[in-house]
C-alpha cells in the first residue's frame, strides 16, 4: 500500500540562470541558460514524494495574481491525490530568483515568499480532517510560523508523524522542535539551529546531540557531498552515503531528499532505510535541471540503489 503524506509548504515561481560562475556586487555576467518553472520547497517536496511512490495532499497558498494562475494550473496537473490552495488578496504569489553555477552546480536563491506567510488560523483548522488522516506531515519554514505551528500541533492531535525541514531557516523555539518527530536541516540550517560550525560529520554529531538536547528525538543533518548523518537519541550515529553523480543543478537535492524520505517513512521503511532510498533518489535529481520537473521517478530510484548495493548506512559510532 502507498503510504499518505500531507505536504503543508510555499509554491513559487521559479526563475533561474546558469552562470560560469557566481557574480561578484555590482558585475552583471552573461547566462548561459535561464528558466522559469514551478517552484517552492512545499510544492517540490510534495512532487517528490509523489514521484517516489506517496499519495499526496499538497497545502499552499498562492496570489490573486498571473503567477498564481500558473501555479494552479501546474498543480492540477501533477497528479497528486489531492490539492488544498488558499488565495491571498494583498500579496502576490511567492516567487525565487535562483543562480546555478560551476561544475558542481552550486546555487545561490533569494526567495520573495508573498502570499506563503499569510496563511490564517482558519485556513489551519480547515486542513485539520487532511493532517489527521496522514501518515507523515511534512513542513518547511518558508510560511508563516504561526500556521506551521498550528499544522504540527493538529498532526500531533490525530497522530501523525511530522517531519520538518527546517529551510529557509527561521528562529524556531525549542518548545516545537520537541514536537518534531524528525528534524532534517542541511548543515547550514544545523549550524543557526545551534551554534555549532558544521564541516564534518564529527561537528554534524555535536550539533545532532545539541538538538536532541533543545528536544528533537530524531535527526538527519544533510552534508552535501559527504552525504548525510542520521543521529536518534542515545542511539550511535548512521552515516547515510552519497551515491555516484553527475551534478548538472544541485537546487532541488534537499526537496528531493525529503519528499522520497516522507514516501519512503508514510510506507513503512525503517529509518535508516528510507534515508538511504533519499539519497539514492536526490542523487538522480542534482543530474537534471529544474528543482520541480528534475524529480525522478520509485522505479528510477530503486535502480540506483540496487546498482550500488555498496552504499549501506554505517556505524559512526563516536566521531573524532
Amino acid at each position: 500500500m502507498k503510504g499518505k503524506v500531507c505536504v503543508f509548504g510555499s509554491f513559487n515561481l521559479d526563475v533561474v540562470a546558469v552562470m560560469n560562475r557566481f557574480p561578484m556586487p555590482g558585475e552583471s555576467l552573461t547566462a548561459h541558460t535561464s528558466m522559469m518553472g514551478p517552484g517552492g520547497k512545499g510544492a517540490n517536496q510534495a512532487t517528490a514524494a509523489l514521484r517516489a511512490g506517496a499519495r499526496v495532499h499538497y497545502i499552499g497558498k498562492i496570489g490573486n495574481d498571473d503567477f498564481g494562475m500558473f501555479a494552479r494550473r501546474h498543480l492540477e496537473k501533477t497528479g497528486f491525490d489531492a490539492i488544498t490552495l488558499f488565495t491571498c488578496k494583498e500579496k502576490p504569489t511567492g516567487n525565487a530568483l535562483i543562480y546555478v553555477a560551476g561544475d558542481d552546480a552550486e546555487n545561490m536563491i533569494s526567495v520573495y515568499p508573498g502570499a506563503n506567510t499569510t496563511v490564517t488560523a482558519a485556513e489551519v483548522t480547515r486542513c485539520q480532517p487532511t493532517v489527521a488522516a496522514a501518515d507523515i506531515l511534512l513542513v518547511q519554514l518558508e510560511n508563516n510560523l504561526s500556521a506551521i505551528q498550528r499544522m504540527i500541533d493538529n498532526a500531533r492531535a490525530g497522530g501523525t508523524f511530522v517531519i520538518m525541514n527546517p529551510a529557509p531557516w527561521q528562529k524556531v523555539t525549542d518548545a516545537l522542535l520537541a514536537k518534531v518527530d524528525l528534524l532534517t536541516p542541511n548543515s547550514t540550517e544545523a549550524m543557526q539551529l545551534t551554534g555549532v560550525k558544521v564541516t564534518d560529520f564529527a561537528s554534524a554529531q555535536q550539533a545532532a546531540e545539541k538538538l536532541h538536547r533543545k528536544g528533537a528525538r530524531q535527526v538527519i543533518i544533510t552534508l552535501g557531498v559527504c552525504g548525510a548523518l542520521l543521529s536518534v537519541a542515545d542511539q550511535p550515529p548512521l552515516r547515510i552515503p552519497l551515491f555516484p553523480a553527475q551534478p548538472l543543478d544541485t537546487t532541488g537535492a534537499g526537496d528531493a531528499f525529503n519528499g522520497a524520505l516522507a514516501a519512503r517513512l508514510a510506507s513503512g521503511d525503517e529509518l535508516p532505510q528510507a534515508a538511504l532510498f533519499a539519497s539514492a533518489y536526490a542523487s538522480l535529481c542534482v543530474e537534471r535541471s529544474g528543482a520541480a520537473h528534475s524529480m525522478p521517478s520509485y522505479a528510477e530510484a530503486l535502480a540506483r540503489l540496487q546498482a550500488y548495493p555498496e552504499c549501506v548506512p554505517e556505524t559512526l559510532g563516536e566521531c573524532v
